[in-house]
């Protein structure tokens, strides 16, 4: 069957109708609806044993630390072995590391180191995930059809986030255990469902010599295009000062004063406002100001976090949230379409390891960052701080990056 887009065809109606699109979308969903469960699961778990804020610091550093080490045989794995079986058999080592965790959550005196351990090899399999599918996702659609497929795939991860974390703190009442065991069982499924996707010519890796410059070329790509560089270091810096997620626990219990459901939907807000964005972005594409309104989006990314550091009402600091995710959707769409549009088939793998890398810095390091700073000085001002550098990062980049601010189109 041809990939050509049929001339009466909406966008969104002829992604759907391709089944390897389908059984994509399918695994994102239910790989997003198991991390954001077993995130709010493992956040008070952690919480409950040590009554640490660097403890939940710790398991973002656990988390994000292999995609670091790892990043640049990620994505030459990525970019030489069939991208469906290495995301399909790192999501299947996810499921088994999920089980352990809910093995380990029905112990009666559960130590917390295993969870450390555990949520290493779990972010191993993530290092592994993140670039196969990032990288086979263009591969599955004509190159037109990019933006619209961001948006649809963020939109599907970002509903997920919706109901995953809500869907996590109220089966937390009959225990952590349960919720690790169904996030094991999503994973699985979803390692099944990319395992579905059929195998194509235009995605064949190309095998040849190891060497330092084809493990580097990631990153020798992203450092030669300023406007991907500017937008992806943008994200890290943004986030990596900006992000509250960390800290949710200590907010939903010592300011807002509300139990694991509380907390399940204050984590599903920023999912919230990014799947409203995505749905209007999947409709209206971005065409132009692409630059200016990535800057923008960052700056509101900060001021809305700000407002959530300064709020002691359950209400405001639901919205503030909803506004950071909507905020953050703009920056991801921006992102996401430079990365993939822009970077050749073959190097894909590569680049979108290093892309990991900084997606990672900004969430998982953001988190460790977070939770160390507020065991100095406290949540709510480590919040409010963090927003303050946000804003101040957005103000920077416009300097720093003029052709990111002059880019008007959002794929040259």
């Amino acid at each position: 069957m041809s990939d050509a887009l049929p001339a009466s065809a909406s966008p969104g109606g002829f992604l759907l109708r391709n089944p390897d699109f389908r059984l994509f979308c399918v695994a994102r969903f239910l790989s997003g609806l198991a991390y954001q469960m077993q995130a709010v699961a493992v956040g008070w778990f952690v919480y409950d044993l040590t009554h640490s804020a660097l403890a939940l610091g710790l398991v973002g550093l656990a988390s994000f630390a292999p995609a670091i080490l790892g990043a640049l045989v990620t994505g030459h794995v990525a970019d030489t072995y069939d991208r469906r079986l290495i995301a399909a058999g790192a999501y299947a080592l996810i499921a088994l590391c999920a089980a352990a965790l809910a093995t380990l959550a029905l112990s009666a005196r559960a130590p917390v180191w295993p969870v450390y351990a555990l949520m290493v090899v779990i972010g191993s399999g993530r290092a592994f995930a993140f670039p196969a599918t990032q990288a086979l996702m263009p591969t599955l659609m004509p190159r037109e059809q990019f933006g619209t497929a961001i948006a649809w795939n963020s939109s599907i991860w970002q509903s997920a986030s919706v109901s995953g974390p809500a869907l996590g703190g109220l089966l937390y009442a009959l225990g952590p255990g349960v919720v690790f065991g169904i996030a094991a069982i999503c994973f699985g499924l979803a390692a099944l469902a990319l395992a579905g996707i059929r195998p194509r010519e235009t995605a064949a890796p190309s095998r040849g010599p190891v060497s330092w410059s084809t493990l580097l070329a990631g990153l020798t790509y992203i450092r030669s295009q300023p406007v991907v560089l500017g937008a992806i270091t943008l994200d890290l810096a943004a986030v990596l000062l900006g992000g509250a997620t960390a800290l949710l626990p200590i907010f939903a219990q010592e300011v807002l004063h509300v139990g694991p459901l509380g907390l399940g939907l204050l984590r599903s807000m920023p999912a919230a406002g990014a799947v409203a964005t995505a749905v209007i972005l999947a409709q209206r594409p971005l065409v132009r100001r692409a630059g200016p309104r990535l800057l923008g989006a960052v700056a509101v990314f900060g001021i809305a976090t700000i407002g959530f550091g300064l709020s002691t009402s359950l209400p405001l600091s639901m919205a503030c949230l909803f506004v950071t995710g909507a905020a953050d959707m703009v920056s991801v769409y921006v992102r996401q379409s430079l990365v993939q549009g822009e970077t050749p088939d073959a190097m894909r793998g590569r680049v979108a390891a290093v892309n990991t890398v900084f997606i990672g810095a900004s969430n998982e390091l953001g988190e460790f960052e977070s939770g160390t700073l507020a065991a100095l000085i406290g949540a709510a001002p480590a919040v409010v701080v963090g927003g303050i550098g946000t804003v101040l990062v957005a103000m920077l980049w416009t300097r720093l990056f003029p052709a990111l601010r002059r880019r008007d189109r959002l794929l040259a």
